[in-house]
């Protein structure tokens, strides 16, 4: 998939070393911790299996036209407040903040769950996630409530889409 600057590559095993790369970013690092490689092919696979499963699943971000490594982005499955919702998220490595990338891909990704039909998207961020909260508001969701999300307190945030 491409988008007016970006080459979106869904994430599978062969993208280990990509995704691993991407988390030592200290902007990506800031949110999601310090991954180890281990934990880098772990993720891949499961991103791979989710694909294939569910027909969803991450991309990494690529800059159309140097190739640059941007970002990561994408649609899965996940347990939000007791139900399995499809959630969209991106992380943007910190030198492109301010950019239109996150806004860029996520728009990407609620045209990805349009093609699949699917009315309602959710997104959450750490409550004090300013930016990516804002992202959220750019591209139409609404906040619905916080909940506890791995010992945090997270937003959550939707949207609905109709054909």
């Amino acid at each position: 998939m491409e988008t007016e600057r970006l080459r979106l590559s869904p994430i599978g095993p062969h993208c280990a070393d990509e995704l691993y790369r991407l988390h030592q970013d200290p902007g990506i690092a800031r949110w999601y911790g310090d991954w180890t490689r281990a934990e880098a092919e772990a993720r891949a696979a499961e991103i791979g299996r989710s694909w294939h499963r569910d027909g969803v699943g991450k991309w990494l971000a690529y800059h159309r036209k140097s190739g640059e490594l941007v970002g990561r982005d994408g649609l899965s499955y996940q347990d939000v407040s007791g139900a399995r919702r499809l959630e969209i998220g991106w992380a943007v490595r910190e030198a492109h903040w301010g950019n239109g990338y996150a806004t860029e891909i996520g728009l990407a990704g609620l045209t990805r769950a349009r093609e699949l039909r699917v009315t309602e998207v959710v997104a959450f961020t750490e409550v004090h996630n300013v930016r990516s909260r804002a992202v959220m508001e750019r591209l139409g969701f609404t906040y619905r409530h916080d909940f506890p999300h791995r010992g945090e307190p997270f937003a959550l945030y939707a949207i609905s889409q109709s054909d």
